[in-house]
């Protein structure tokens, strides 16, 4: 007698498992050669997690008594128009600057205009130019209508967090950014590598660490980050040390390799990060302890 999970049906698991990625299509539905994919709907739903959360806040903590919803619809708005910017442009500038030096229509316009005109969607997309994108897109909103730039971002970011959740499970869905070579039964076969290898499912294991688990920590001290601005500094830290490890586990850039030593681009924008939430901690708090005085 076997148990579900030993034996014959525990073989069975890790087959179905490991092949998995190959079972995916993710193209939602084409029409000539636009095609509508899973990736881009993710994107939706985290955008709409994140306003959720957001403004389930508004109604349930004190601390926001001064944000309208209005005021919420906007800031989100100011923030995707800033991340979807800041994305292409990071990703244009810290990871392929030559290529589209060399091809500057390119960097915005959703055509392949080299070898004839064909519609590729704009593939290519940084988190950490995303992520200086939507706080200089939060920065002029609550600006503009005196919200209080640490505020606002105090009010996102554990909500930003658990959008980001999604923004990997369509990495996975779209077959790119895998995980480095591995014999261990959890890799999966991912077509998209050309090559018959066991590799990471490293954006499940960045979905969760940098969406779920992240998400969790800073929901719960949302109430105990009481310095303006710790919020912002705690997930700098956060994302930073989790998206820092997780790297060793994926595939880095192949026209970049590793960048110093044995650690990725990923790994050096991550680590500037940790650094800058740890000196922003430093400053609101100092600045804090000011005010009281």
């Amino acid at each position: 007698m076997t148990t579900p999970l030993s034996g014959k049906n525990m073989d069975q698991f890790w087959m179905w498992w490991q092949h998995l990625p190959e079972r995916i299509d993710p193209v939602i539905f084409q029409i000539g050669s636009f095609r509508l994919q899973y990736y881009g709907l993710m994107y939706l739903v985290a955008f709409t997690v994140a306003y959720g959360l957001a403004a389930y806040r508004l109604k349930t903590e004190a601390r926001w008594h001064f944000f309208s919803v209005d005021h919420l619809q906007g800031l989100i708005t100011a923030v995707i128009i800033g991340l979807i910017l800041g994305a292409r442009l990071g990703y244009v500038i810290f990871y392929n600057p030559s290529y589209y030096a060399a091809h500057p229509l390119e960097i915005f316009l959703p055509f392949e205009i080299r070898n004839g005109f064909r519609f590729t969607g704009i593939s290519g997309m940084s988190y950490h130019g995303g992520l200086i994108g939507a706080l200089i897109g939060l920065l002029y909103y609550s600006r503009k209508y005196g919200l209080g730039t640490l505020n606002s971002v105090d009010l996102l970011a554990p909500c930003g967090a658990a959008g980001y959740t999604f923004g990997r499970i369509g990495n996975f869905i779209n077959g790119e950014l895998w995980g480095r070579v591995t014999t261990a039964p959890i890799g999966m076969y991912f077509p998209q590598a050309n090559e018959s290898a066991l590799r990471h499912p490293s954006q499940l294991y960045e979905a969760f660490g940098e969406g779920i688990l992240l998400f969790i920590i800073l929901w719960a001290l949302r109430f105990r980050a009481k310095t303006p601005g710790a919020m912002l500094a705690l997930y700098l830290i956060g994302y930073g040390t989790v998206r820092f490890i997780i790297e060793f586990f994926r595939q880095p850039d192949a026209h970049l390799g590793f960048v110093l030593f044995s650690l990725s681009m990923g790994q050096i924008l991550c680590a500037i990060m940790i650094l800058a939430g740890i000196f922003f901690y430093w400053l609101f708090k100092r600045q804090a302890l000011r005010d009281a005085r």
